[in-house]
Order: C-alpha cells, then structure tokens, then sequence
C-alpha cells in the first residue's frame, strides 16, 4: 500500500500542499480531482521522489522504495531526440536492470510505429509509448497524470479497458483527470483535492453526487449569475 501522510510542500512563502493524507490500495483505481493549481501534479511528484523539501510521510508499506514498486505516467512524457519508439522502450527497461522483452503483443494492442523516431510521435502516440513503456515493466502501482489527455476516442476506451483489468490483477492505480467521466467510470474511490486540502473522499456509491458538489464548491457565484442570467 502507498501512504501519503500529513504531506506539506511550499515553494517559497507559497504552501501548495497543506497536510494531505492519501492511501492508494493494491487492486484499486484512486481518482485524484481538483482545479488547476489545487496541487495535484505537486503531490504526484513528491509521492514519487521527484520533488525534495517536502514534511511529512511518504511510503510503500511493504518496505520497499516507492520508484522500485511504482511506475509514473508524467502529463507530458519527454522522449530524447533520434530515440526510436523500441529503443525508448530497451532504454525504460534497461535503466531499471530488467531485461528487454517483446514489445510485439502489446504493440498490437497499442499501434505505435515503434521504429520511428518518438519526438516525431504524436500527443496521443507519445502518451501510449510512456504508457506501453510502464505496462512492460509490471509495477505494483502505477501512477497516471492526465492519461487520457491527447487521446482519441478509440483509445480512450481502449486505456479504460486497460486500467481495469489491471486493477483486477491487483495493481493499484492513482489517476487525474479533468475528464470526470473517466474517473467516475473506471474508479473504485475519488479524492478531491482543493487549496492543498484533500477536501472530501467519494466511494463509488457516492459519484452520483460528486459533479454537482465540484460545482457548488467550484463555481458557486458563477451559478447564482446563471441563474440570475437564464
């Protein structure tokens, strides 16, 4: 299980994170929703050692380093320049002293020219090279910054399919998304982050509620000026 616990994080005089608490549990998809700068991709970066000066507790509790256990999708993936998609791939795995597999029955799953060179890919191709690069691996969790951002229709429910059966097979997930919809479809739980606050935690049960809540907490004199307006 990975644990963030009493997490602060400030850049300056500006406190971004303010005493979050997070559990991701394995077998589990765990949204994570919030406006821009509420402090969402600050926390995914201190969970996975990206980001340093941080208080507070951040763990797998099985002992083990959290990059060993964890595997992070970044909003933008950054590929080296004249690296192929399969030579990105060798460089993911070999970094990680694991041994190069083949990549050819994911591929067919994915589509990706992978002997082209990745800076040439697409939005939506170079998302599912980092994401092809993480699903080789077999993490025990995964980490998934905005993956359904630069995605088309067909892969979208595709990574929705995906993210299930992983789930199913006992990884644990945490995921952002400012599609709502591809969180209340495949999550099991939803955190909503707000001001550096987890503001309230959803069980699926609960989603029916969550839209018109972010609403209410989000845009409360916007909809009385709609009202007034309509």
């Amino acid at each position: 299980m990975l644990e963030v616990l009493n997490l602060h994080k400030a850049f300056g005089a500006h406190e971004v994170l303010r005493g979050v608490d997070l559990t991701l549990r394995p077998g589990t998809i765990h949204g994570l929703v919030g406006a821009n700068g509420a402090g969402k991709t600050t926390l995914i970066t201190c969970l996975y050692g990206l980001e340093k000066g941080f208080r507070g507790t951040v763990r797998d509790t099985a002992g083990v380093p959290v990059r060993q256990s964890t595997g992070l999708l970044p909003y933008e993936p950054y590929f080296y320049p004249r690296l192929t998609g399969r030579e990105y791939l060798e460089f993911c795995l070999q970094a990680r002293g694991r041994p190069v597999v083949d990549f050819t029955g994911w591929n067919q799953l994915l589509e990706l020219p992978l002997d082209q060179y990745a800076d040439e890919y697409s939005a939506g191709m170079r998302k599912k090279l980092a994401l092809l690069a993480l699903l080789v691996q077999d993490f025990d969790y995964l980490i998934l910054d905005e993956p359904f951002n630069g995605l088309d229709l067909e892969a979208n429910l595709l990574l929705k399919a995906v993210l299930k059966r992983l789930r199913d097979r006992g990884t644990g997930i945490l995921m952002t998304s400012h599609l709502l919809g591809a969180l209340t479809e495949t999550a099991d739980e939803i955190s909503v982050l707000m001001a550096g606050r987890i503001q309230r935690h959803y069980a699926a049960a609960e989603f029916g509620t969550l839209e018109q809540d972010l609403l209410d907490s989000l845009h409360r004199e916007k909809l009385g000026l709609l009202d007034a307006l309509l």
